[in-house]
C-alpha cells in the first residue's frame, strides 16, 4: 500500500492511501473503498480461484483483494479456516490449500498397538498413520496429515501428522500403578495408547489397582508422553460398582444435580391450580392409559381410540415438562446440557431429577397429570382426516406393559379383568396393523436389527443376555408416537416454525452403489437409475426376510446410511419416509421434545411469528439441536460401554463353551460373530485362522483365503469356542471350531 496522506477540515479527517479515500470524523472511520462481502464459503472460494502457492497474510490481502478496513474480519476468517483445516498455516507464516498439498484434515482414531487412522468427512478413505508417524497426537485429536504414499492393493492411503489443530481430550479414566513416589495411569480405553505419567505431587494418594481420573497437564510430543494429575480416585479396579462408576466418570456424565436445580425441584406439586384447570380441556373421565416396559417408571406418554364406523379418533397424551422445566430455568439449564437420559442394564442417569421424571411429570395410573394432547382422525386405509393439539388434564387409568398387552391380545382375557378396555386394544392392533403398512408402501425401511436386553437379579448379578423382545404392543405405541411426531412436525411447517427437527439424509450415492453390489451376490437387484429411493430399498428387505442372508443385507444397508440427527433445517427423514418429523413424545427423557413443546404451546392457534421471533426461535433452535445431537452420541457412548462391560462379566465364567452363531461384522484383523443362544459378540482373530494366508476384502466384507480360496463372509454361520475374556479391554476371544 503507498504512503498515505492526511489533511483535516475541521473536525473530519481526511486521508488518501492506494485503496481509496478514507476519512475519520471523532474517531468513527469511514471508507470510499466498498466492503467486500466475507464468509468462510467466499474466502475459500477465492484461494482456490486466486493463489497457486501458499502466501503470507500480506500476499493473500493483496491477491485476494481485501480492503484495508477488512483486515481484521479476514484475518478472523483465516484463522477460524486454518482452526477446522481448511487452510493450513505454514511455518514462515504462509497460507496454504490442503489439497494443493497432500495435506488433509480430520479426526484421528487412536488404535491400542499405537499407529492411527484419520477419519475425513463424507466417503473419502481414511488415512493410515503409523506409530512413527503420530507426531505426538492423541486418540481423538483434530489433526492436519500429509498423505505420503496411495492405495497399494487393498490398503488405505498413508500419512503422517504435520500439525494438531484441537487437543479434544482433557481429561481420561485409567488405572493408577505405583512406581516409587511417582506413578502412571493405564487408559481404560485402549484407543489411547500412550500412559499418562502422575508426579508424586500429584497422585491424590491413588494407590497401585484402583481407578482414576486425571486431568491432562502437558500433552504427548515424539519424545514424551503425556503428563496429568489424578483428580478422582474411584476405587478398586475389581469392584463391579467402580468400574460402572469409571465409565461414567470417563464420558464425563453428569450424575448429581446443581443445588439451583435442586431447590427448584423441591418447591413442585402434583397439585394443578382452579387457574390451571379452567384453561386445560378436561379429559380425567376417558379411559386413557400408558403401555411401557416392565421395569419403567417415567411414563410421558399415554393413549386412547375411539371408532365410529370406518373412522378412528386417536389421543396421544403427553407429560407437559414444559410447564415445569421453564425456558432459562436452573432446571431448564441441567436439561440442556444432558441433552438426554442414559439407559443402562441396572439404572438410569435422568435428564430430570426423578421427583419430576418418576413423580410430578410421570403419567401414572389414577393420577391427574397436565398433558399436551394431540388428536388424530384417520379413516379405515390409515389417512389423516382431521387433528388438534391442545392443553389437557388427564388421569391414566391403568398400567399396562407391553408383554401384557401382547398377552391379551394373543389370549383374550379370560378372567374378564379387562372387558372394558379389550375391544379398545383390538381397535388399536388393527390401526396400527394399517398404519404400519402404509408406512412401508409409502417408504419407510424396516431394518430387522436386534438390541440387546441384559435382565439382572435382585442382587445384581447378570441373569442373561437376550434379544430384547419387539412384539405386537410394541408395534401399536410406535406407530402411535410416529403419527403424532410427525402432525406436529407437518403443523409447524405450515406456520414456518422453526422446531428441532429429527433428520436423516438421503444416503450417498456411492455407498448405496456399493451396497447394491453386495445384494447383487445375493441375487438382489437395486433399481440402475442414480437416486435410489427410500421405498426400493424396503422392498429389497422385504424380499430378505427370514433368509440366511437377511441379517447380513440389513448389517450393510444400516451401515451405508447417514446418521440421524437432530437439526434446526427440515430435509425430511429419508428411513421414515416422511417429508417433516420432529420429536415430540418423550419430553421427560429428551431436550429436543421438550423444546418442541415450548414452541407448541407458545403458539396454538396462532398462524404465524413475526420475523423478529422467527430468527430469534431460530437461533434458539440451532444451539439447541447441536447440543442434543452431541449428547446423544455420548448417551449411546456409555450405554455401549456398559453394554460391553456386562457381556465380559457374563462371560467371564464360560472359558472354553462352545457356541453357535453369524459373523456379524468383517475386519483387516478379524471377524466378529453373534452367538445364537446368547446376545453376545465375540471376535475371531485372523491371526488365528491357521490354514491359510486371509486378506480382506473390505467392499465385499470378507476374509478370503489366497491359496485354498476358504471365505469368511457377513452373516456366515460358525461354530466356535470361547478362548479369552479380557477385563480391562472388554473383549471376547473367540476361536473357530473346525469340524
Amino acid at each position: 500500500m503507498g504512503k498515505k496522506k492526511e489533511f483535516s477540515v475541521g473536525s473530519i479527517r481526511f486521508g488518501f492511501s492506494g485503496r481509496g479515500l478514507v476519512l475519520r470524523w471523532e474517531n468513527i472511520l469511514f471508507s470510499a473503498c466498498p466492503l467486500m462481502e466475507l464468509s468462510e464459503s467466499v474466502v475459500l472460494k477465492l484461494l482456490h480461484e486466486k493463489t497457486n502457492r501458499p502466501m503470507k497474510f500480506s500476499e493473500l490481502m493483496k491477491t485476494l483483494g481485501i480492503p484495508e478496513t477488512q483486515r481484521r474480519e479476514f484475518r478472523h476468517l483465516l484463522k477460524d479456516l486454518a482452526s477446522e483445516g481448511s487452510v493450513v498455516k505454514l511455518r514462515g507464516g504462509r497460507y496454504g490449500l490442503p489439497d494443493e498439498m497432500s495435506l488433509v484434515s480430520g479426526l484421528l482414531h487412536g488404535h491400542p498397538d499405537g499407529y492411527g487412522f484419520l477419519i475425513r468427512d463424507g466417503d473419502e478413505p481414511d488415512i493410515y498413520i503409523s506409530r512413527q508417524k503420530m507426531g505426538g497426537a492423541m486418540h481423538q485429536d483434530k489433526i492436519v496429515a500429509r498423505i505420503e504414499s496411495q492405495y497399494r492393493g487393498y490398503s488405505r492411503p498413508e500419512g503422517r501428522v504435520i500439525r494438531i489443530l484441537e487437543r479434544r481430550t482433557q481429561k481420561l479414566v485409567g488405572l493408577f500403578e505405583a512406581l516409587n513416589r511417582d506413578g502412571w495411569v493405564v487408559p481404560s480405553d485402549a484407543k489411547y495408547f500412550q500412559d499418562v505419567f502422575i508426579p508424586g505431587k500429584d497422585t491424590l494418594g491413588a494407590q497401585s489397582g484402583e481407578m482414576v481420573q486425571v486431568e491432562i497437564v502437558d500433552y504427548p510430543t515424539r519424545n514424551h508422553p503425556p503428563v496429568g494429575r489424578v483428580i478422582h480416585v474411584l476405587g478398586p479396579a475389581d469392584d463391579p460398582a467402580v468400574e460402572l462408576r469409571s465409565i461414567f466418570h470417563k464420558h464425563e456424565a453428569r450424575q448429581e444435580f446443581p443445588p439451583k436445580a435442586q431447590r427448584q425441584v423441591k418447591k413442585l406439586s402434583l397439585e394443578i391450580s382452579d387457574e390451571e384447570r379452567a384453561r386445560r380441556r378436561d379429559l380425567t373421565d376417558q379411559m386413557i392409559f400408558t403401555i411401557d416396559g416392565e421395569r419403567a417408571k417415567d411414563f410421558d406418554d399415554a393413549v386412547t381410540l375411539t371408532r365410529e364406523k370406518n373412522l378412528y379418533r386417536l389421543g396421544v397424551h403427553i407429560a407437559d415438562v414444559s410447564h415445569y422445566v421453564t425456558q432459562g430455568s436452573p432446571l431448564d439449564e441441567e436439561a440442556f446440557q444432558r441433552g438426554t437420559s442414559i439407559y443402562y442394564a441396572e439404572g438410569v442417569i435422568p435428564m430430570l431429577p426423578f421427583k419430576l421424571s418418576n413423580e410430578v411429570c410421570s403419567l401414572r395410573p389414577n393420577e391427574e397429570h397436565l398433558t399436551l394432547s394431540c388428536d388424530i382422525v384417520f379413516n379405515d386405509k390409515g389417512e389423516v382426516v382431521d387433528h388438534e393439539v391442545y392443553e389437557s388434564i388427564i388421569e391414566s387409568k391403568v398400567r399396562f406393559t407391553y408383554t401384557q398387552v401382547a398377552s391379551l391380545l394373543e389370549d383374550g382375557d379370560p378372567e374378564g379383568q379387562f372387558d372394558e378396555v379389550m375391544p379398545m386394544l383390538k381397535d388399536m392392533e388393527q390401526l396400527s396393523r394399517t398404519l404400519r403398512k402404509k408406512r412401508f408402501q409409502e417408504g419407510s425401511v424396516d431394518f430387522n436389527v436386534p438390541e440387546a436386553e441384559i435382565l439382572m437379579t435382585q442382587d445384581g448379578k447378570i441373569q442373561t443376555i437376550r434379544k430384547a423382545p419387539h412384539n405386537i404392543a410394541h408395534e401399536i405405541i410406535e406407530e402411535f408416537m410416529l403419527s403424532a411426531n410427525r402432525i406436529v412436525a407437518e403443523d409447524m411447517a405450515k406456520k414456518n416454525l422453526p422446531v428441532i427437527h429429527r433428520i436423516h439424509e438421503e444416503p450417498d450415492a456411492d455407498r448405496i452403489h456399493r451396497f447394491g453390489e453386495f445384494a447383487a451376490d445375493f441375487g438382489y437387484r437395486l433399481p440402475s437409475f442414480k437416486k435410489v429411493k427410500s421405498t426400493h430399498l424396503q422392498k429389497l428387505l422385504e424380499r430378505a426376510r427370514g433368509k440366511p442372508e437377511e441379517r447380513a443385507l440389513n448389517y450393510v444397508l444400516l451401515r451405508s446410511m447417514k446418521k440421524a440427527v437432530y437439526s434446526e433445517k427440515d430435509p425430511g427423514h429419508f428411513c421414515l419416509g416422511f417429508e417433516h418429523y420432529t420429536h415430540f413424545t418423550s419430553p421427560i427423557r429428551r431436550y429436543p421434545d421438550l423444546f418442541t413443546h415450548r414452541v407448541v404451546k407458545e403458539y396454538l392457534g396462532k398462524k404465524k411469528c413475526s420475523l423478529k421471533e422467527r430468527k430469534q426461535l431460530m437461533s434458539q433452535t440451532a444451539k439447541a439441536a447441536e447440543q442434543s445431537t452431541g449428547m446423544e452420541i455420548k448417551a449411546m457412548g456409555i450405554e455401549r460401554e456398559v453394554s460391553d462391560l456386562r457381556r465380559v462379566q457374563f462371560m467371564a465364567d464360560k472359558l472354553g463353551s462352545i457356541h453357535t452363531g453369524h459373523i456379524s461384522n468383517v475386519t483387516s484383523f478379524g471377524f466378529f460373530v453373534e452367538l445364537n443362544d446368547v446376545f453376545v459378540e465375540g471376535l475371531v482373530r485372523v491371526s488365528t485362522l491357521a490354514d491359510d494366508y486371509y486378506v480382506f476384502y473390505e467392499h465385499e466384507h470378507a476374509l478370503k483365503g489366497q491359496h485354498k480360496h476358504k471365505t469368511y463372509r457377513l452373516g456366515d454361520p460358525v461354530k466356535v469356542r470361547v478362548q479369552r475374556v479380557d477385563m480391562a479391554k472388554k473383549q471376547i476371544d473367540l476361536a473357530l471350531v473346525i469340524r
